[in-house]
């Protein structure tokens, strides 16, 4: 055999390992709102509330985000939004 075999040819595998390792870094750098249990929420949103960041609307059965205008009826969704938002906006502040 005297021409390279196509399965032997490798010329492309360190654009693949750095377009996976890329992505790896990505993943990493992003903050998880999946792990956000119901004690971690009320705490996080109790501490949000002692802050003046969310407000509670008692008559209307909602907490409001009040950087952001955003209202949610559940301390879940109102923790899962600050971290992102917080990520979000880390990030923005990163990228000045």
């Amino acid at each position: 055999m005297t021409g390279p075999d196509i399965l032997d040819d490798t010329g492309d595998d360190h654009e693949r390992l750095e377009t996976e390792l890329l992505a790896q870094d990505r993943d990493i750098a992003q903050v998880s709102t999946a792990d956000v249990d119901e004690t971690t929420a009320r705490h996080l949103v109790n501490d949000l509330v002692d802050d003046s960041v969310v407000t509670a609307v008692a008559e209307q059965r909602i907490l409001v985000h009040e950087p952001s205008g955003e209202a949610f009826d559940s301390i879940q969704q109102v923790a899962v939004f600050h971290r992102g938002w917080s990520a979000a906006r880390d990030a923005g502040e990163a990228d000045k």
